[in-house]
């Protein structure tokens, strides 16, 4: 069975999934994230921050140091290794739903067009 370590929100997820890529900083968190739902998902600014707080707190992620020229008033972050796994952890596990959620019939499986 696939589990995770922590409970991880959609938040924090899509956090996570959009630091994959990269390090960022949080507005360029908060615009990734609402890419990757397709625009389902919208984290505000309180949201955000209390999730990064969380994902520190959880050393899934770390403050890294920005681009040279770039902001500085602006944090960046990126995952750490526990983070990887973490975030690998939740996408072996959402595959593993939508597989059996095919079996099951509940999701058709994509035709071939």
């Amino acid at each position: 069975m696939i589990q995770t370590s922590n409970s991880l929100t959609r938040a924090g997820f899509l956090i996570l999934f959009a630091l994959g890529s990269g390090d960022k900083h949080g507005y360029a968190l908060m615009r990734e994230a609402r890419e990757l739902s397709d625009g389902e998902f919208q984290i505000g600014p309180a949201t955000l921050y209390t999730t990064i707080q969380r994902l520190l707190e959880s050393d899934w992620i770390k403050e890294v140091p920005g681009p040279k020229n770039g902001d500085t008033r602006r944090r960046h972050y990126g995952l750490t290794g526990s983070g990887r796994t973490e975030l690998n952890l939740e996408l072996k596990r959402m595959e593993a739903m939508v597989k059996k959620s095919k079996a099951m019939r509940l999701r058709p499986a994509e035709s071939a067009s």
